[in-house]
């Protein structure tokens, strides 16, 4: 719709009784065509691709502008008891059927065996691990026994029961 000026009019419709009306409708028009989609049934549906744009631009700068922490606080947290249990030149690691892990006869967890390997491994001439799962012991639990004896140094690693296992091949 092009509006053209009234006769004896001024020519920019100041004048006209609807030309502010006009004027304003081709803003409204404008604004609603910016930020309302019209589908081809007719109702109009609100764009929120420009607001979207828009929070993630200030998260971008609120992220930016958090100053970084300059304090720490230190927390001693309570360590493993000392072991009982010995390092020898000869240490027997045995893995019974039920899954428990023996350094020299004496029960201990992955984490306990991590140590005394750690003890075995930092002596002058480390002291060898000789490990003997049983022929039914599960392999996971021997895998880990061998990843944390591998972890923690263990170089001088021996399977000195391996006739045992012939018969399950």
């Amino acid at each position: 719709m092009v509006l053209r000026p009234c006769p004896g009019r001024m020519p920019d419709n100041r004048g006209h009784p609807f030309a502010g009306r006009e004027m304003m409708a081709r803003r409204r028009s404008m604004f609603h065509r910016s930020i309302f989609r019209t589908d081809p049934s007719g109702g109009p549906d609100i764009n929120t691709t420009p607001l979207i744009d828009v929070m993630l631009v200030m998260l971008v700068m609120f992220i930016i502008t958090i100053p970084p922490p300059t304090h720490s606080v230190d927390v001693t947290l309570p360590g493993q008891p000392p072991l009982d249990a010995k390092v020898f030149e000869e240490n027997r690691v045995t893995i019974d059927t039920s899954d428990v892990i023996r350094w020299n006869d004496e029960a201990v967890d992955l984490a306990q065996l991590g140590m005394l390997v750690k003890q075995a491994a930092d002596r002058p001439e480390p002291a060898a691990i000789l490990l003997e799962p049983e022929a039914r012991a599960r392999y996971l639990r021997v895998d880990q026994a061998i990843g944390t004896i591998r972890r923690n140094g263990g170089s001088k690693l021996a399977f000195p029961g391996i006739r045992n296992y012939a018969g399950l091949i």
